[in-house]
């Protein structure tokens, strides 16, 4: 099976083609990160329309890289949530419409199945059962998976994601737009040793984050500082340490609480480079493998929809409604069967 993935969730258009056979064909991404620096974070009413001007044409050229035309594509995915409801819009209306055009099958997909089986792209893939973890700018989620659409949630956040509080953090520290990568980058001039922040919710049982206190623990400690190039560095260094520390004890929790010895980590801040480091070492000691796909599948991307997409579709999943989700519970999700 052959199918189109349409990725229009929030800031980034992603379309891609995968092949149940041969792999992944070709994908694009065009993202609007340029379009909304100036205003230091997204506009949704600028990004659909950013959206409407990108699509069809990325579209067009994935189809070319991949050697394909309408005929050759078995079926449509498309990101139905959860995300900018505007952004979605664009997404689902364009799937739709391509479909009752080509007379093909066409299929919603959640935006965070996605992240979650991104790392199901590469080579070397983990087998079920394993742990989720979750993280990105909207959204950290524990999950424990057992199979496509078999998913436990083992912990969310209960205020801010791990990605949004990089990003408020590195705005009170008045780094550009996107923030988060800004900050990590920053913290590779930090030393060790001077800040220490709080690793927040790790005093008690359970596998819910909260990264809310956190960045404001990261707020005071500005305000009481010299400000200096090298302080900011120590307070990037010490914020990171201080949020990865966070996710790599509730990995060590949920690992064993399942008992399992894989860990998938997927969503923009896998890409983190001190979290991938720390990961490894975890799983290392505990004779486990952690799995994470390639950076360019970090950030959201068509790739990771069309795999989603193409599972659902052989297993016979397809709709017929423009629906989308702006809030989509991964748990409500079926399981293929």
């Amino acid at each position: 099976m052959r199918v189109l993935g349409i990725e229009t969730s929030c800031d980034e258009t992603g379309i891609a083609v995968y092949d149940d056979q041969q792999g992944l064909l070709s994908h694009q991404l065009y993202s609007q990160v340029k379009l909304h620096a100036d205003y230091g974070g997204v506009v949704p009413e600028l990004a659909s329309r950013d959206h409407i001007r990108k699509i069809v044409p990325l579209i067009e050229k994935t189809l070319a890289e991949a050697h394909s035309s309408k005929d050759d594509i078995d079926g449509i995915a498309f990101t139905s949530g959860p995300g900018l409801i505007g952004a979605l819009l664009v997404g689902s209306t364009v799937a739709r419409g391509l479909a009752f055009a080509w007379n093909k099958p066409v299929i919603g997909v959640h935006h965070m199945e996605g992240h979650l089986l991104a790392p199901m792209l590469e080579e070397t893939q983990a087998e079920y059962p394993f742990v989720a973890l979750l993280v990105s700018g909207g959204h950290s989620l524990m999950v424990e998976v057992k199979g496509i659409g078999e998913y436990t949630l083992l912990g969310e956040s209960i205020d801010d994601a791990v990605g949004e509080a990089f990003d408020k953090t590195a705005k009170i520290m008045g780094l550009d737009y996107p923030g988060g990568p800004r900050l990590a980058k920053l913290a590779e001039q930090g030393q060790a040793g001077v800040y220490r922040f709080p690793r927040p919710m790790t005093d008690r049982p359970g596998l819910d984050f909260s990264f809310s206190g956190l960045k404001t623990f990261a707020a005071n400690t500005l305000r009481d500082s010299d400000k200096s190039a090298q302080t900011l560095a120590n307070i990037a260094y010490a914020f990171q340490e201080a949020a990865v520390d966070t996710l790599v004890i509730k990995c060590k929790r949920a690992l064993k609480q399942t008992g399992h010895k894989r860990l998938v980590i997927a969503g923009g801040v896998s890409a983190n480079v001190f979290l991938r480091e720390q990961l490894e070492e975890l799983m290392k000691k505990l004779r486990g493998k952690v799995y994470y796909p390639r950076l360019e599948f970090c950030t959201d991307n068509g790739a990771m929809i069309a795999y989603a997409g193409c599972q659902r579709l052989k297993a016979g999943q397809a709709g017929s409604n423009i629906e989308i989700k702006p809030r989509w519970p991964l748990t409500e999700l079926s399981a293929l069967g």
